[in-house]
């Protein structure tokens, strides 16, 4: 069985959150055991992270660019992975965000976290405000692709 982790900032009108219980939704329902994390309510140490097959990585849109929670792990990250990349680097990952109507983090996002990830798993996932039923299904579909990218 593939582990997928799901890490993403999710606040105050819980949008992100929306689209990452839609890629956890999708992963599971693929056979992976799936690990939530929300950079808002706990922060990721690398050494957790090897442990996973792959990851998708969610962040709201703040003024264009990622939320902290996440560049904050992306720097833990690379720090570790500069003393010891074993478990670190390789994995499928996923991205998704949603933003209230700019949706210019997308180009920051996707830069910084292909070097954290290995190879990315379908197209970047995008929410303007509430997630649609089609961004979900996006999601969920971003998670059946991890699920089965490991391997």
């Amino acid at each position: 069985m593939s582990s997928v982790l799901i890490l993403y900032h999710s606040q105050e009108h819980g949008n992100t959150k929306a689209m990452a219980d839609a890629v956890a939704e999708g992963a599971r329902g693929a056979g992976a055991e799936v690990t939530l994390a929300n950079t808002n309510e706990q922060r990721l140490a690398p050494e957790e992270y090897r442990r996973f097959d792959a990851v998708a990585f969610g962040t709201p849109d703040y003024f264009g660019y990622i939320a902290g929670g996440l560049k904050v792990f992306a720097d833990d990250w690379y720090i570790a992975s500069l003393r010891d990349a074993t478990g670190l680097k390789g994995k499928p990952y996923g991205l998704f965000y949603s933003h209230g109507g700019g949706g210019s983090v997308r180009g920051p996002f996707e830069k910084l976290f292909k070097y954290v990830g290995g190879k990315q798993v379908g197209q970047t996932v995008e929410s303007s405000g509430k997630p649609s039923a089609t961004a979900l299904r996006a999601c969920r579909e971003l998670g059946e692709k991890l699920a089965g990218a490991v391997g």
